[in-house]
């Protein structure tokens, strides 16, 4: 029991996820986490009203169950098997974030600043969590999937709209880690 409750190398997760995505290619499936919601809005009956969602969702009833067990094994890994104590930040990093009004996550996974329960008490970030979500919303739509889709499953098909999009997602993190983040959390 001691190795699943230590952090994998890279070599053994990513071996698993290579082999994951091959029996996914094998049975012809494509994985990715932001057509759930296209299949959740079908069942819900908005296909009706909307022909982007009228299609035959029970055929996607497997990646259904991807979400349902990452939300559980998330779920599971962090209240069960999560040990903090094995997460070690880059003092460089922690300075930058202090900079930034930000504190160190002190024996937890994640800054209280960023993602505790006070953040809902403030308008802006409020707001800020508003956009965000609606930019990542209409960047998979507009990119025809998310990170996790051509990320994972679109490079292992060797599909060049997916190395389009993974490179999109960089440069978009890094103007966003250097520019953008430093402007809404100015001290």
């Amino acid at each position: 029991m001691e190795i699943i409750f230590q952090t994998w190398p890279w070599y053994v997760s990513g071996f698993l996820i290579g082999m994951i995505m091959l029996c996914l290619i094998y049975f012809g499936k494509n994985f990715g986490m932001s057509s759930n919601l296209r299949s959740l809005c079908s069942m819900s009956g908005l296909g009706k009203r909307v022909r982007f969602f009228d299609f035959d969702w029970k055929s996607q009833r497997w990646n259904l169950v991807v979400v349902a067990g990452a939300m559980l094994g998330g779920f599971v890994a962090v209240h069960f098997m999560s040990d903090p104590s094995n997460v070690s930040i880059n003092p460089k990093t922690i300075e930058q974030l202090a900079k930034l009004g930000i504190d160190a996550p002190q024996g937890k996974l994640l800054p209280e600043t960023l993602f505790g329960n006070q953040i809902f008490q403030s308008p802006m970030n409020i707001l800020i969590l508003l956009v965000g979500g609606l930019l990542i919303g209409f960047g998979s739509r507009y990119a025809g999937g998310c990170t996790s889709g051509h990320a994972i499953s679109g490079l292992s098909n060797l599909q060049i709209p997916s190395l389009k999009a993974v490179i999109g997602f960089f440069v978009g993190g890094l103007i966003m880690t250097y520019f953008i983040f430093p402007l809404i959390f100015k001290v």
